[in-house]
């Protein structure tokens, strides 16, 4: 199948499961993650019905940013401060911050460039070496020091990878884990015009699914939707 089946796919799968957690699937986000596709591919997955994509490098979103068809672009890897400044106008929302430095820097640019900008924050919620990502505990009060510092970025929730496993299930308990420090968040009283605890980023192509039953509001789907990655 092409880029559009898979996509079409895709998104049923996560309307179904949607539906079988007695969930709204419009409530739930599928995030085209373009990591290595062409912007002939994604521009087909945009006629499909794309509304967002995920780049993991601030290079390569710059390097087809101009030539792909109007969407909703979000970074969603690992994101250096001094690179804030060249994709801050360019995309809706942050899913990576993972310290309170980065934070500054973000609300830094975006002051300079007269927005908010959307973030959330990642946890390592497997704890491990290899990921970035804070620790769960660290949550409660990194949210609160970005929302009492930052006046130009909006806390919109939080985002996890957990540890890659082959059967989705493996997964679902982070997932679970993830929902369950979502939902204190919510219940922190950070303030309302710095915050809005509204997003849950979780599941990726092998346990997107799963990621929808516990709760997830945007799911970042690449493989499933392009095939897999020609690592150049």
């Amino acid at each position: 199948m092409g880029v559009r089946e898979n996509y079409l796919e895709v998104l049923n799968k996560k309307n179904q499961a949607a539906l079988r957690a007695g969930r709204n699937p419009e409530d739930i986000t599928l995030m085209a993650v373009t990591k290595l596709h062409t912007v002939d591919e994604i521009n087909e997955a945009i006629d499909a019905g794309a509304t967002d994509i995920g780049e993991n490098k601030v290079q390569e979103l710059l390097s087809k940013y101009e030539d792909v068809k109007p969407v909703r672009w979000h970074l969603i890897g690992h994101l250096q401060t001094n690179k804030v400044k060249q994709i801050i106008d360019k995309v809706v929302m942050i899913h990576s911050v993972d310290s309170l430095h980065l934070a500054e820097e973000i609300n830094k640019r975006a002051g300079n460039a007269g927005l908010v900008m959307d973030i959330l924050i990642e946890i390592n919620v497997g704890e491990e070496e290899t990921k970035t990502g804070i620790q769960a505990e660290e949550l409660m009060d990194l949210a609160k020091e970005i929302t009492d510092t930052c006046e130009n970025v909006r806390l919109r929730g939080v985002m996890c990878i957990p540890p890659y496993g082959e059967d989705p299930e493996v997964s679902r308990k982070y997932f679970r884990e993830t929902r369950e420090l979502f939902e204190k968040l919510q219940q922190l009283g950070l303030p309302e015009d710095r915050a809005l605890i509204d997003t849950l980023s979780m599941g990726m192509s092998g346990d997107y699914e799963t990621a929808v039953e516990e709760g997830s509001t945007i799911v970042r789907v690449g493989s499933a939707i392009f095939g897999k990655r020609n690592y150049r």
